[in-house]
């Protein structure tokens, strides 16, 4: 059993998400918790420039909404935690910094271009320095 799972979720394939969720609760430990985790892309700078003034702000506080309403209905509590910037990178310093014992991530069927790029998951799961587990 683990005592810190970390579950990354795209909130734009939820389902996914909830999935990894319901894998998470069967291997948590008694005293154990579930950190979910979403990352929102930054906007290139001279995109940012453009867009209008609090946007990114409003894309901010409607995405912890929806974490904060996948954890509720999941009854995980509070543990969630949202992050701006590259995904893979943001997912693998949070398992760093919560000592996480195991990340489930939730994967696509990859396309063309992952083989050649690499999916989040892929990349999260090569690089970890726990256990991943990758949920499809």
């Amino acid at each position: 059993m683990y005592n810190t799972i970390l579950v990354p979720v795209d909130l734009s394939q939820k389902h996914s998400g909830i999935s990894a969720i319901k894998i998470a609760k069967k291997l948590l430990d008694d005293s154990g918790n579930i950190l979910l985790i979403s990352v929102i892309e930054q906007a290139p700078r001279y995109v940012d420039a453009q867009l209008p003034k609090g946007i990114q702000d409003n894309v901010k506080r409607q995405a912890l909404s929806e974490l904060k309403n996948i954890a509720e209905d999941e009854g995980i509590g509070s543990n969630i935690q949202l992050r701006s910037g590259h995904a893979a990178n943001e997912i693998l310093e949070a398992a760093k910094s919560h000592n996480a014992d195991l990340i489930i991530i939730a994967s696509h069927r990859p396309g063309l271009s992952d083989y050649f790029l690499g999916s989040t998951a892929a990349r999260v799961v090569r690089h970890a320095g726990c256990p991943g587990l990758v949920d499809r």
